[in-house]
């Protein structure tokens, strides 16, 4: 009954930060999905892969999962990097010659 807690991301389809800074303890999967012989559809046994607990802090998130006895491994973010742009680098300006040449 391991899980592993991080930091949720900024989608990248959306503009907005809401839930950005939120920390989730999420449970790893006891066994692997299989195929439904009637549908298709993947599925398992293991309940515990729907169940997703959002903390607004690193150490509640741990913390909780202390409380109740959940080995837990934190996995670490990549930093957010800005690529800082000028509207007027999407107009290259090259060598002036004049008309005539």
């Amino acid at each position: 009954m391991a899980a592993r807690i991080y930091q949720r991301i900024k989608n990248a389809m959306q503009s907005g930060r809401a839930r950005v800074g939120t920390w989730t303890l999420e449970f790893e999967p006891a066994e692997a999905k299989k195929p439904d012989p009637l549908t298709g559809w993947a599925g398992s046994g293991d309940t515990k892969d729907q169940v997703r607990l959002t903390f607004p802090s690193l150490e509640a998130a741990k913390a909780y999962a202390d409380q109740y006895g959940i080995p837990a491994t934190v996995v670490a973010g990549h930093d957010r990097s800005l690529k800082l742009q000028a509207y007027a680098d999407n107009f290259s300006v090259g060598p002036i010659t004049p008309a005539g040449e």
